[in-house]
This record gives C-alpha cells, structure tokens and sequence, in this order.
C-alpha cells in the first residue's frame, strides 16, 4: 500500500513492522519504515506526509486483509499464508541484510517494549545463523502504546481462553 501511494515498488520500502496478533488488533506500524526516493532512504512518514492516512485507512486496510483477500476471491486466504510462511523459511535460512528487520510472530519473553511474556506476539527482529533478535530501543509513541497494548490484551485473552478449554477436555 505504501509502495503503491508513494509510486515506487515494495522492494523499495522497507522496516515497517506488524505488532501483535494475527487478526483485525494487529498493528502495522511505519513509524521506523524506510522508503527508497529518487535514490535517497527517506522515513515513510517524511515521504507521505499523510498521518490522517496512516493512522486511519492504511490501518484498517491491512487489519481487515484476510477478510479482503477471502471476501475478492471467495476462497480461503491460504495462498496469503502460504507466501507469509515461505517468506519467513527465507528470511531464517539467509537472515535479514544489514539494517532490515521483518516482523514476525515469536515468545514474547525478554522483550524490551512491555509486552507480557508467554505470548506469541509479532515483533520486529532481526535474523542471523538462523537465530531471531529482538530489535532493541526503537521509540514507541503514544499512539503505538495504545495499539501494542490492545493487540497483547487480545492475544492474553485468548490464551487464558485457550487454557480454559484445554483444562476441561
């Protein structure tokens, strides 16, 4: 969505980070994206200067996509997680290059940005000999705060949900 809105090709964006859960509390953030302009790394919130964009539309488009994806091919949205899920054996086996981070879903023990532990939580990170690392001390705003929290209070819930069930069957 940025690539398309700033005109160039999503190889030329880069560091933009899903936090939290796999579902419509997920939260995409740019606040730490890069994009490649006219052949200088610009901040993508710089490069847009469209925060009613970024903080409204760009978040509910990407929070809904699954739904989208089903809802414009009236099948299910495998293929999405199929890529997702090769991206990610790519990522592991050859890393992230230098000053890149992905975004991917890991425990969340010995996070830096007061996320509780036990949780399967998307954070940014960073990948070499095929061990992930929290990418450390990027500022979270207030903004970020809330939408972090909201997507860890979910994902709490339905753990404690989860276990509830397990502890009955």
């Amino acid at each position: 969505m940025i690539a398309l809105k700033l005109g160039v090709t999503a190889d030329d964006v880069k560091n933009v980070i899903i936090w939290g859960n796999h579902s419509s509390t997920q939260y995409p953030d740019v606040n730490h994206a890069k994009v490649k302009l006219q052949g200088k790394e610009v901040g993508v919130y710089e490069a847009l200067k469209d925060d009613s964009w970024l903080k409204g539309e760009f978040i509910t488009t990407v929070q809904q996509r699954g739904a989208a994806v089903i809802k414009a091919r009236k099948l299910s949205s495998a293929m999405s997680a199929a890529k997702a899920i090769a991206d990610h054996v790519r990522d592991i086996w050859f890393g992230t290059p230098e000053g890149e981070f992905v975004s991917m879903g890991v425990i969340s023990d010995g996070n830096s940005y007061g996320i509780p532990d036990d949780l399967l939580y998307s954070f940014p990170v960073v990948i070499k000999n095929k061990t992930w690392k929290f990418v450390e001390g990027l500022p979270i705003n207030d903004f970020s705060r809330e939408k972090m929290d909201l997507t860890a209070k979910e994902l709490a819930e339905e753990k404690e949900t989860a276990f509830e069930f397990l502890s009955s069957a």
